[in-house]
């Protein structure tokens, strides 16, 4: 079916009830907030592979941006993201305006007390307030079997996976590998901002990302060790502020004071006025995350 795209809640309803009616069984819905890389159209792929309909939302959501970040400077390329969904074989794209979700009066958001406490918690007050809050509107909206959601945001995912469990909602979270460039970088929406030097200087993230993956890999269990050695490296890169730099059990995100199956290494970190996240897994039965 050719791309159709909507900014009209009922509009949408309408369009995914007649596919539905039709046969379509399985319906997949990845949300982003445009300015669409190939990391969005890796979701994007994994959807189209397993489900009848894609539908991809494009919003930029006002709250969980702080005052002080880049809401009004976001990247927003709502025409090349329509062709990029054309081409990667979406069927709709939901594309609301702020009105549209944030009525006047707008008072009822979501709350998670937990894992949105921590890490991205304590340095974006509020951040994952409004991150669940318009996953679960888009979630209502749409009605999805699948949900796809990339590793890169980490805490995100594991956010919206808590957040389904406890509110039971009928969705299966997909998590997707993070996709990133020939020399590591992991692809970012914000990466567009980042100058030839500084991102020279952002490399050095997942460079010892992966540096801490090798020495887990290789049979070092000195947690402190591995922890103080990725927050030294990061602190000692020249231009580069760091929020902060942790391994972390993958379940809770509580710092890991015993080797664990599955733990995960996550970094969050300045150069210039960009700040980018960014994590490795630490399981020693497969590799994960090759850039």
């Amino acid at each position: 079916m050719p791309l159709e795209s909507f900014n009209e809640i009922d509009k949408l309803r309408a369009a995914i009830a007649q596919t539905r009616a039709g046969g379509s069984t399985r319906l997949g819905l990845v949300p982003t907030m445009g300015a669409l890389h190939q990391g969005h159209l890796s979701l994007i792929h994994r959807a189209r592979e397993e489900c009848d309909v894609v539908v991809v939302t494009i919003f930029v959501n006002p709250t969980q941006f702080a005052p002080e970040e880049d809401l009004d400077t976001y990247p927003r390329t709502l025409e090349s993201d329509l062709a990029e969904c054309s081409t990667a074989g979406v069927d709709l794209v939901f594309c609301p305006d702020v009105e549209t979700l944030y009525p006047d009066h707008y008072s009822t958001y979501i709350e998670e007390n937990k894992i949105s406490t921590v890490l991205e918690g304590e340095f974006r007050p509020g951040h994952f307030r409004g991150v669940a809050t318009i996953v679960l509107k888009l979630l209502n909206i749409v009605q999805p079997d699948f949900a796809y959601f990339g590793q890169k945001d980490y805490q995100q995912q594991l956010l919206v996976r808590k957040m389904c469990e406890d509110l039971n909602v009928p969705v299966d979270i997909r998590t997707c590998p993070t996709v990133r460039e020939e020399d590591g970088l992991a692809l970012s929406s914000r990466n567009r901002y980042l100058s030839d030097g500084e991102r020279e200087t952002a490399l050095a993230i997942s460079r010892y990302l992966r540096e801490t993956r090798q020495q887990w890999q290789e049979g070092l269990e000195n947690l402190d060790r591995i922890r103080s050695d990725l927050l030294e490296k990061l602190s000692n890169t020249e231009k580069m502020k760091v929020d902060y730099a942790c391994v972390v059990d993958a379940q809770t995100l509580a710092e890991a004071e015993s080797p664990a199956e599955k733990m995960v290494a996550l970094v969050a970190a300045h150069v210039g006025k960009t700040r980018l996240i960014d994590n490795m897994i630490l399981k020693r039965s497969s590799v994960l995350n090759t850039p």
